[in-house]
C-alpha cells in the first residue's frame, strides 16, 4: 500500500528552514517550548535545535501535579540530544489557584480543572519567551488542530507552530530521523492531564485511522463522525474571538 506520508528528510529541511526565517522576521533571538516527554515535544526541541543551534533554544519542564515519568523522558531527551532545559514545578501554582477559587472541590468540572494547567504552562513560557527575546514555539500536529485537541489559550497559545502541517505519523517518522530516544518514541501518546490518560482513547480513534482520513478521506462512518464532529465543535478554538461591529 502506497504511504500517506511524506519524506522525513524533506520535511526536516522545510521546517528548519522556515523557523530560521520566523526567528529571523520577528527579529527574535531563539524560542521557548515547552518539553512534556513526549514525541512531539521532543521532535520539536531537535528541529529547533538544528534550526538555531543550542545557545538559541530552551526546553522547560513544567510538571505539574504529573506523572514522574513524564520529567523523566523529557530529562532523557535533553541528556542525550543536548537541549538546554530549566524545571518550574507548577503544581504548587496550580493548587494555589484552585484553593482560590470560589468552588468546592465537588463542584469543579474535571476537564475545566485540568485545563489550567496547559494555561499554566502558557503562562511561564511567555514569560521566559519575553525575558529572554525568544518566541514561543508549539508543537501541536495536524491531527490535533484538526479536530481541536488542544487547549484554547493553553498549548494553543504559541507564537508559530512549526509541525502544525505534520500527520502523527510523519512526526514519528521525523523522529526517528532525528535521533529520539527509542522509549519516548514508543510511549503512547497523552496530553498528560490525569493520570493514565491518553490521546486515543479519549479521542476515541487511532491517530494512524485519522491520519488516513485527513489525507485521504478514506475511512469508516464511525472515525468520520468523530474527526468531523470534532472539527465542527472545535472551531471556535482555530478562530480570533468575534468582534461586534457597530455601524451606527
Amino acid at each position: 500500500m502506497e504511504s500517506i506520508y511524506r519524506d522525513p528528510l524533506s520535511l526536516k529541511e522545510c521546517i528548519v528552514t522556515w523557523i530560521r526565517d520566523k526567528v529571523k522576521e520577528a527579529g527574535a533571538k531563539g524560542v521557548v517550548f515547552g518539553l512534556s516527554g513526549g514525541l512531539d515535544s521532543a521532535v520539536l526541541a531537535l528541529l529547533a535545535k538544528e534550526a538555531l543551534g543550542y545557545d538559541n533554544i530552551l526546553g522547560v519542564i513544567m510538571p505539574c501535579e504529573s506523572e514522574p515519568e513524564d520529567s523523566m523522558y523529557a530529562l532523557l531527551l535533553a541528556d542525550s540530544c543536548n537541549v538546554p532545559v530549566q524545571e518550574v514545578d507548577l503544581t504548587s501554582t496550580y493548587h494555589a489557584l484552585l484553593d482560590a477559587l470560589p468552588f468546592k472541590k465537588d463542584d469543579m468540572k474535571a476537564l475545566a480543572v485540568a485545563n489550567i494547567k496547559p494555561r499554566l504552562r502558557m503562562t511561564t513560557l511567555y514569560f521566559f519567551a519575553q525575558n529572554c527575546g525568544f518566541l514561543v514555539c508549539g508543537a501541536s500536529n495536524k491531527d490535533e488542530l484538526e479536530i481541536g485537541y488542544f487547549t484554547k489559550h493553553g498549548d494553543s497559545g504559541v507564537d508559530m507552530l512549526p509541525m502544525g502541517d505534520l500527520l502523527k505519523g510523519e512526526v514519528k517518522l521525523l523522529a526517528k530521523h532525528l535521533g529520539v530516544p527509542a522509549p519516548i518514541i514508543e510511549r503512547p501518546p497523552s496530553a498528560g492531564l490525569w493520570p493514565g490518560q491518553t490521546d486515543e482513547e479519549e479521542i476515541g480513534a487511532t491517530y494512524d485511522e485519522i491520519d488516513r482520513y485527513l489525507r485521504t478521506g478514506e475511512g469508516d462512518e464511525r472515525v468520520r463522525g468523530i474527526v468531523e464532529g470534532a472539527r465542527k465543535r472545535s472551531e471556535h478554538k482555530r478562530r480570533m474571538p468575534p468582534i461586534c461591529v457597530c455601524e451606527v
